[in-house]
């Protein structure tokens, strides 16, 4: 096992106010993180970055020179800099604004103006996600351990995979949606379900009703992981045989916990 502290992260703020800076300088500073980098436009975080990459990066939404969802983008589609933890900082509070943040897996979305709570969330997040803590099974070893994670999202598979991999799983394979996860589940057998609920085609509302009533693979554990809020399709994929919820985005060690109990049930 290898666990960090905080006072061992090193973390960049990406924020257009000097003022909101110091706040979130200052907050940081109270958790016992020391190395920290901060920069007013998307332009001076890149050439930071280039120097030196930090293990998250705190961001604003809008900046003279572009969003915090161009930035996003632009960290996610280059392999050195794609597996950077992300936390979105902002007073924007538009569903449809902040879904993206959602699918790509970002440690954490925080408010303006954000409590101690909310920072040490997301900070243990993104330490979990850094570290590896081997889950110990009494069933399994969980190397052997076969997961199926279904997403429409690539970036979303990842912060799964990764998530998972550090946990010691091994055995992953992908589906872009429930279609391709109904077919990759008619030749292979798996030992848990992880499975996003948007997703076109075969939705996982679909995929779950397919597993519980269609497949045979009718008793196989399903952890559905959602930025859905809408109460009903929750309650419709609980009655559906889902075993577990978990939203977007998620915590790890709330992770963990999930599937240590769907492993030792």
């Amino acid at each position: 096992m290898t666990h960090l502290s905080p006072s061992e992260l090193s973390i960049l703020i990406v924020e257009p106010s000097e003022t909101q800076r110091r706040i979130i300088i200052k907050r940081l500073q109270q958790e016992g993180i020391i190395s920290i980098q901060n920069a007013a436009d998307l332009a001076q975080a890149k050439e930071l970055i280039a120097r030196h990459k930090p293990d998250l990066i705190a961001s604003a939404m809008y900046f003279e020179d572009g969003t915090a969802t161009e930035f996003l983008s632009y960290l996610r589609t280059n392999s050195e800099y794609k597996d950077i933890q992300f936390m979105l900082v902002s007073s924007e509070c538009r569903r449809e604004q902040l879904e993206i943040f959602r699918q790509s897996g970002v440690v954490a979305i925080l408010p303006k103006p954000f409590n101690a709570e909310h920072l040490g969330k997301a900070l243990n997040a993104t330490i979990d996600l850094l570290s590896h803590d081997e889950l110990d099974l009494s069933h399994f070893d969980v190397h052997d351990v076969r997961v199926l994670v279904v997403d429409d999202s690539r970036m979303a598979r990842n912060v799964i995979k990764r998530t998972i991999g550090n946990l010691g799983i091994k055995q992953i394979t992908e589906a872009e949606d429930g279609a391709q996860a109904i077919e990759l589940m008619r030749n292979n057998m798996f030992d848990l379900i992880i499975t996003d609920y948007n997703m076109p085609s075969v939705d996982g509302l679909a995929l779950t009703q397919f597993i519980r009533n269609e497949s045979q693979q009718s008793h196989v554990p399903i952890l559905m992981v959602s930025s859905e809020a809408n109460d009903a399709h929750l309650s419709n994929v609980s009655q559906a045989g889902v075993n577990a919820l978990c939203d977007k985005p998620f915590e790890p060690k709330l992770v963990k916990q999930l599937l240590y109990q769907l492993l030792e049930e």
